[in-house]
């Protein structure tokens, strides 16, 4: 294991340090504490509903949400982030773009509702109908609460505080999955929200969300001097010049941002393609029994009079 200490360099990341890995008590406890309760829930769920047990799918996605967090935390990446900016970069990456839409496939509030009964089930509904959910299922808030969490957290002193207090660090990685969360949610799984969103709707929200990363990568592409003191705090003598280093940031969050942006568009437009090919097809069975009921009834007439 490989501990970080303050202003002293680590060694430079290639061969046997891409091994190196650092654990925190925290951290740790929070991810083996959402795998216990999730397949807790998921058993519950299943003996609730025999006929309807819960999809293994949303369980694997689950999972895979918490191995890319223990990957992006635990991993050389968490060992170097506080060294690297475009190492800190791929952690965020995975955070947000990764873990945080695994999370959503997995629908963590419906298997919550279906693994409750009696008064337990009775206060996750009304929860789920308050203001509050109401107001945090809402798609606006979502992409705006996106919109403002990555200028903020990649662009202001506060990145900076984060590198200076490894706990605030923590709550960041929270936050960044909390968020993202809410955000991926109004696009996968189907955790009750009184909010749907039309795979058009879906479209034209990701393409919007494109230009937040763009805007932010660019603004750190084009940075002439570093922008977070801390990093010149450890007197790195290998790999790229802090202003490199910043440049190669921005460049994966410009570039990777917005191609882990992008590809779930695919499925939404092939989601809204098959919604209009069955509206089409609706609305050609309509016509063809409306034509057929107004064949009948002029064959009927003309019988008739015969």
């Amino acid at each position: 294991m490989v501990t970080l200490l303050a202003a002293v360099s680590l060694p430079p990341l290639r061969g046997s340090q891409l091994l190196s890995t650092t654990f925190n008590v925290v951290p740790v406890a929070l991810i083996l504490l959402a795998l216990v309760l999730y397949l807790w829930a998921v058993q519950r769920a299943n003996a609730i509903r025999p006929r309807h047990p819960w999809s293994s799918l949303k369980t694997a996605a689950f999972v895979g949400g918490l191995v890319t967090t223990a990957f992006s935390v635990f991993s050389f990446i968490g060992v170097y982030q506080q060294e690297l900016f475009w190492d800190h970069m791929v952690q965020h990456l995975l955070l947000i773009m990764v873990a945080a839409p695994l999370f959503a496939i997995s629908s963590p509030i419906q298997l919550l509702w279906r693994a409750t009964t009696g008064t337990a089930h009775a206060r996750v509904t009304s929860v789920l109908r308050s203001p509050a959910a109401r107001l945090l299922g809402h798609p606006g808030v979502a992409f705006v609460a996106y919109a403002v969490l990555i200028p903020i957290t990649h662009l202001t002193v506060w990145y900076n505080y984060t590198l200076e207090h490894p706990s605030v660090d923590n709550v960041e990685h929270l936050i960044f999955l909390g968020l993202g969360y809410l955000f991926w949610r109004q696009i996968f799984g189907d955790d009750p929200n009184c909010y749907r969103l039309h795979p058009a709707l879906k479209f034209g929200y990701l393409f919007l969300a494109i230009p937040i990363d763009t805007f932010t990568g660019l603004s750190l592409d084009q940075q002439v001097h570093e922008l977070f003191p801390a990093y010149l705090a450890f007197h790195r003598t290998w790999g790229p010049s802090p202003v490199d280093d910043l440049h190669i940031g921005g460049v994966l969050m410009w570039v990777a941002g917005d191609t882990l942006m992008l590809w779930p568009m695919i499925p939404v437009a092939l989601g809204w393609l098959h919604l209009e090919e069955r509206k089409a097809v609706r609305i050609d069975r309509q016509l063809d029994a409306a034509d057929a009921a107004e064949t009948a009834e002029l064959l009927g007439g003309e019988l008739g009079g015969w």
